[in-house]
């Protein structure tokens, strides 16, 4: 089994290397990583970036909905921040287009942060550290929603997860994955997997029916539709990434799937019309622990002091 999967030149590969970030302009990416971490953009004070995708848990929170203003609950699993700047689009129904507009939504959201625009802009006005850090990055100190959101779309372009096993076998490391794993790869190719999960991401770079083959008894939403107003589209997800999905428990939009086990059968039977035997299981789910990366690591930031004149939080308003 060893030998016919490592036959085949990396060239050919549905899957292609994750690259290293390369950051282009360090000091916005800096204020991005400030911005990702600072509650104060939520009308609670206590909710951030970060909340929902923890880059402690693999760029997720690990629920099957993530919990919003006044312990909401969302209406959908968060997708992993680590690699989203790899997708074709973002959001489960890709609604932003990119990670820039993605980063304004859970802000004005009142089921996310619940704050709006204008006021964690007048927040970020008021704190003389975030006036100075913005002068610095755009040549001015006034503070804007296109300027936020931009600076928190360049931190996010760094959280790339390189160097994973799979990735050092591509690069001609026969060492780096055992026989479980090339044997869960030629199946995972075999079977059709990597007709939608192809790419650096694994994923990310197409949007799919939910239930192809059966119909999806989840909560499954309108989906695509919701954005193109297509009946077409009801239903239509964007692929997940399969980077460090390990960590991404639980699985689909709808976090139904507790275990990567369980998705990697829900999907075959949906999606392939294949009843996986645990021995074939076993297989997929070791070729895709393989694609865990190295994780973002850097020294957390020091959030500027609020000044006397910066709205106080409102943890338990409406």
């Amino acid at each position: 089994m060893y030998s016919l999967v490592q036959a085949e030149a990396p060239s050919k590969e549905p899957i292609s290397a994750i690259k290293p970030a390369k950051v282009a302009n360090p000091a916005m990416a800096e204020l991005g990583k400030k911005l990702f971490f600072d509650t104060r953009l939520s009308k609670s004070g206590f909710i951030s970036c970060n909340s929902c995708h923890n880059l402690s848990m693999g760029g997720t929170d690990n629920l099957k909905t993530s919990i919003g203003h006044n312990w909401q609950k969302g209406p959908i699993n968060s997708p992993t921040v680590l690699n989203s700047s790899l997708n074709v689009a973002q959001f489960w129904d890709g609604r932003a287009a990119d990670l820039k507009e993605q980063a304004g939504g859970p802000i004005a959201n009142p089921g996310e942060m619940a704050s709006n625009h204008a006021l964690s802009v007048h927040i970020l006005q008021s704190i003389p550290g975030y006036v100075s850090e913005f002068k610095k990055v755009f040549g001015t100190d006034k503070i804007d929603i296109d300027k936020v959101t931009a600076s928190i779309a360049a931190f996010e372009e760094t959280l790339v997860t390189p160097n994973s096993r799979f990735d050092k076998w591509l690069a001609g490391d026969k060492k780096a994955l055992n026989d479980q794993e090339l044997a869960g790869y030629k199946l995972f190719k075999e079977a059709g997997c990597s007709g939608c999960h192809n790419g650096p991401a694994v994923g990310g770079n197409s949007f799919q029916k939910m239930g192809l083959v059966e119909p999806y008894k989840g909560n499954t939403n309108d989906g695509r539709s919701a954005v193109t107003g297509k009946d077409a589209d009801r239903f239509n997800f964007k692929v997940p990434t399969l980077r460090n999905v390990e960590l991404t428990y639980p699985y689909f939009h709808d976090g139904e799937a507790a275990t990567l086990s369980e998705a990697v059968d829900v999907m075959g039977r949906l999606q392939l019309g294949r009843k996986f035997t645990a021995d074939e299981n076993a297989k997929l789910v070791a070729f895709m622990i393989s694609l865990t990366g190295e994780q973002p690591s850097f020294k957390l930031p020091q959030l500027p002091p609020s000044s006397d004149i910066t709205p106080r939080p409102d943890p338990f308003g409406k």
